[in-house]
C-alpha cells in the first residue's frame, strides 16, 4: 500500500493535557470541573485494532528516533495516521530519519512537518522570535489542548493536539459530528499564541 503523504506547502529551504488543577497558569478551569458530559469524557473512540497497529507505528518510530540518536521529532498518531513535528540542525540527520521514517509498514497517511534549520539559522530566529523553545511549545500545545477539554460537547479524548517550534498547531483525531469539529477548531483558534491551526481530523460517527 503507498503511504499517502502530507508535507508542508512552505518548505524552509535550508531546510505537546497536563494534569488537572482546579485554576491553572493559563487561567483555564480546570477540565474536570468544566461543564463536560460524561459522554463527552469518552476515551478514544479507538477500535482495539486501530490501537494495536497505532502502538506497532509508535514502537517502530521510536526505535528509528534511538537509532539515530535524536529526539528531535515529536510524533501523534492515530487511526494509522502518523503525524510528526520536529526541528533539526543537522541535514543529513534530517533527511536520514524522514527516509526511515518512509519505510515504516501500516502507516495509511503520513503527515511531515519536520524542518531543517541549521543551528546559526535556529539561535538567529529565536532571538527574533520566529522560532519558539521545546518548553515554550509543550506550554502551547496544553492551552489548545485545555481550551478542547474546556468546550461542552466536544469529547477531547478523541483530539490529539502537537506543536511546534513555528507555533503552529497540529489537531488529529476523530469528531462524532461537523458541528463538533466546528467547535473544537474554534476553540483551538482562541488560544492567541497559536499563529496556525492545521485540521487533520477526520468526521466519523
Amino acid at each position: 500500500m503507498k503511504i499517502r503523504q502530507y508535507f508542508p506547502i512552505a518548505v524552509i529551504a535550508a531546510s505537546i493535557l497536563l494534569p488537572c488543577v482546579s485554576v491553572n497558569a493559563f487561567g483555564h478551569l480546570d477540565v474536570i470541573t468544566a461543564p463536560k458530559t460524561l459522554f463527552d469524557r469518552a476515551i478514544e473512540a479507538r477500535s482495539t485494532s486501530d490501537i494495536v497497529m497505532d502502538n506497532k507505528i509508535v514502537i517502530a518510530v521510536n526505535a528509528i528516533m534511538a537509532k539515530f540518536g535524536t529526539i528531535k521529532a515529536s510524533t501523534k498518531f492515530y487511526g494509522q495516521r502518523l503525524l510528526i513535528t520536529g526541528l533539526f540542525d543537522d541535514r543529513k540527520l534530517y533527511k536520514n530519519f524522514l527516509a526511515e521514517v518512509n519505510k515504516v509498514k501500516y502507516i495509511k497517511f503520513l503527515y511531515s512537518y519536520i524542518r531543517y534549520l541549521s543551528k546559526p539559522k535556529q539561535k538567529k530566529w529565536k532571538k527574533a522570535g520566529k522560532i519558539i523553545g521545546w518548553a515554550d511549545a509543550l506550554l502551547l500545545d496544553t492551552k489548545v489542548g485545555l481550551a478542547l477539554g474546556g468546550e461542552r460537547g466536544v469529547a477531547d479524548g478523541n483530539f490529539l493536539v502537537a506543536a511546534d517550534a513555528f507555533s503552529h498547531v497540529y489537531i488529529l483525531g476523530r469528531a462524532r459530528s461537523k458541528g463538533e469539529l466546528k467547535t473544537a477548531i474554534k476553540a483551538a483558534r482562541g488560544v492567541e499564541s497559536a499563529k496556525k491551526i492545521v485540521n487533520y481530523v477526520v468526521v466519523r460517527l
